[in-house]
């Protein structure tokens, strides 16, 4: 196998070795804020996205891209717009499965959601747009 793809692969995985450490607690801080607080499952996932997201950064930053030479403030703000709309999207999904499917099964209609938006949107973004190692552009000599 093509050293590459080899490592492609190890990246792939450790992202979703990443998304499921983030997805714990992510739906952790959901189900508590949802059955403790009694609010609605939509803000419970808004929470819940917010812990997740903090986690997803921190172990992405570090173990999945390993780019800490990278400025932090550039990528806390490519990943704050990636991830704003990857609240979107989820928070969306939930209230159009609850709407639609899943009724009070709102915790599987959240992992499918979950699903959906990180091979659709997170993964292909963080890699690209947030993560991505950037070549300092050159200075045009006039």
């Amino acid at each position: 196998m093509p050293k590459r793809t080899v490592s492609f692969v190890g990246e792939w995985l450790r992202h979703h070795i990443v998304s499921l450490v983030a997805t714990a607690v992510d739906f952790s801080t959901m189900i508590g804020v949802v059955e403790l607080f009694h609010v609605s499952p939509v803000l419970g996932t808004v929470c819940g996205a917010a812990a997740g997201a903090v986690t997803s950064f921190t172990l992405g930053r570090i173990f999945t891209y390993r780019s800490r030479a990278e400025p932090l403030l550039g990528q806390v703000l490519r990943y704050g717009l990636v991830s704003s709309a990857s609240l979107g999207f989820n928070a969306l999904g939930e209230h159009l499965i609850l709407l639609s499917v899943m009724g009070s099964h709102y915790v599987l209609g959240r992992a499918l959601v979950a699903v959906a938006v990180n091979n659709v949107w997170n993964y292909p973004m963080q890699r690209k747009f947030v993560f991505a190692h950037r070549t300092p552009s050159k200075e045009n000599p006039s």
